[in-house]
């Protein structure tokens, strides 16, 4: 029997590299976070490794290639086969960014920012309501790290997504790394950013480093998590009543055990003091 996740789980992204430690030395993480493209149009080994460790733990989903907030139809087709991937491994949930990341067809591989108006409000709700009507189930969306900040915003990020959450149901990942690269290159306070959330819909967090250039921050997931992000995820979870918290890394990417090593250092139960069970 799986355990269920719990306010304290601590979670990695699942990554090749690990397969067969993750087999045979069972790691002391609760779950493990599935990057969705990954895992679609193929076969062979990367599924049957996962079907294996969906065995033993539980998995959550995630993607980069939903274009939510996107012009283009969404892709029914992607949606169908991510919700059949979704079966197959017994996911938790299904989670994508609050961005868009295609246009006319052709994918960007990077996740842009959107305008943060009552007109992109409309136009993002619509598609969440369509893509949660596909999926059967809610959509988990995830703050990215944004470089520029597009003119006109009626609403700051954190409040954009409350009004996403109130007229769609949908709930939220907060990238705790994302909230303070953003903050950094943008000008806002993360802490306020934090206390704006509605965190009843917050299903997890995640946690990864950055890298530090001259004139900005830049997502990289190749760092080790920085004390300063370490300190705002423990804000977070004391905000929040406490919620699984993912940690990610995905270049220069070290053994599993030391890994494992700084989830628990970074995210542990030493970490969360005054933390409500």
């Amino acid at each position: 029997m799986i355990a269920p996740l719990s306010s304290r789980s601590l979670g990695l992204g699942l990554r090749p590299q690990h397969y067969q430690d993750i087999l045979a030395k069972a790691p002391a993480v609760d779950f493990f976070e599935v990057l969705s493209e990954n895992y679609m149009n193929t076969g062979g080994r990367p599924l049957q490794m996962l079907d294996r460790i969906a065995e033993r733990h539980p998995l959550v989903l995630h993607g980069v290639s939903m274009n939510v907030a996107g012009t283009d139809r969404l892709d029914r087709g992607y949606l169908r086969e991510l919700s059949a991937l979704a079966r197959r491994c017994r996911a938790i949930a299904i989670s994508d960014h609050l961005s868009w990341s295609a246009v006319d067809g052709v994918h960007l591989h990077d996740l842009l920012p959107i305008p943060y108006t009552e007109r992109a409000l409309r136009h993002v709700a619509a598609r969440v309501d369509a893509i949660q009507d596909e999926l059967g189930c809610p959509l988990v969306l995830e703050n990215p790290s944004t470089y520029v900040q597009l003119g006109d915003a009626e609403f700051g990020e954190a409040e954009f997504l409350a009004a996403l959450v109130e007229r769609t149901g949908c709930q939220l990942l907060v990238d705790v790394n994302n909230v303070f690269v953003s903050g950094h290159n943008h000008g806002f306070d993360p802490e306020a950013w934090l206390r704006a959330i509605p965190w009843r819909n917050v299903r997890w967090f995640h946690l990864a480093g950055h890298t530090v250039l001259p004139t900005h921050r830049l997502d990289t997931h190749d760092q080790p998590v920085c004390d300063e992000v370490v300190e705002l995820h423990a804000l977070a979870q004391r905000l929040s009543g406490g919620r699984p918290t993912v940690l990610e890394r995905d270049d220069a990417i070290p053994p599993l055990p030391e890994l494992v090593a700084e989830l628990h250092r970074v995210a542990g139960p030493s970490r969360l003091q005054g933390v409500a069970s």
